[in-house]
């Protein structure tokens, strides 16, 4: 199958959406830091995307904890349609939202999570902080009932791994199958 045309950046966003693992989510800001970017650039990448669900686009919410948009609708849109879709994608991970679209959680992000590991981190850390950042945001995302994915625990070899992983979702030619 042929492979469908992505931007380097949409390639990069796709990456880092690999890493959150079922059953957690991030935020349009946090990813947005990661990648030295705007919440809004997210977005469009994610209203784009042609690998859907395997591409778990659905796994980013608004950083207030609303779900967000999805496939282009934000969250008050007239159909309410894709809304519906992304609930049940992400209730079907354990993931769950109350009716007025928030996330049902005991543990809610705070501003000492690291999200992912950014350019200007990866720069200006030695390697000795970058770990023990890693190792402490792990530590305080084991808490109970905790959704929010901030990255933290990865390293670089799961980015390798992600990358890998969105080569061969876009060879096979999957597409939005949601």
């Amino acid at each position: 199958m042929a492979v469908t045309e992505i931007t380097q950046f949409q390639e990069k966003v796709y990456t880092h959406l690999l890493l959150i693992p079922p059953g957690r989510v991030t935020s349009y800001a946090a990813l947005a830091r990661t990648l030295c970017t705007s919440p809004r650039a997210i977005g469009g990448a994610l209203r784009n995307n042609p690998y859907a669900p395997d591409v778990p686009c659905h796994r980013v919410i608004a950083s207030d904890g609303f779900v967000g948009g999805f496939m282009g609708d934000w969250q008050k849109a007239p159909s309410g349609i894709n809304q519906t879709k992304k609930l049940r994608l992400l209730a079907e991970e354990g993931v769950h939202f109350d009716t007025e679209g928030k996330l049902i959680t005991s543990t809610t992000p705070t501003t000492t999570h690291t999200p992912f590991t950014t350019a200007a981190t990866a720069t200006t850390s030695t390697t000795s902080t970058a770990t023990a950042v890693k190792k402490a945001c792990r530590k305080e995302a084991a808490g109970a009932g905790h959704v929010w994915f901030d990255g933290a625990s990865s390293l670089d070899s799961d980015l390798d791994g992600a990358q890998e992983r969105l080569k061969i979702i876009m060879e096979s030619g999957k597409s939005k199958k949601v």
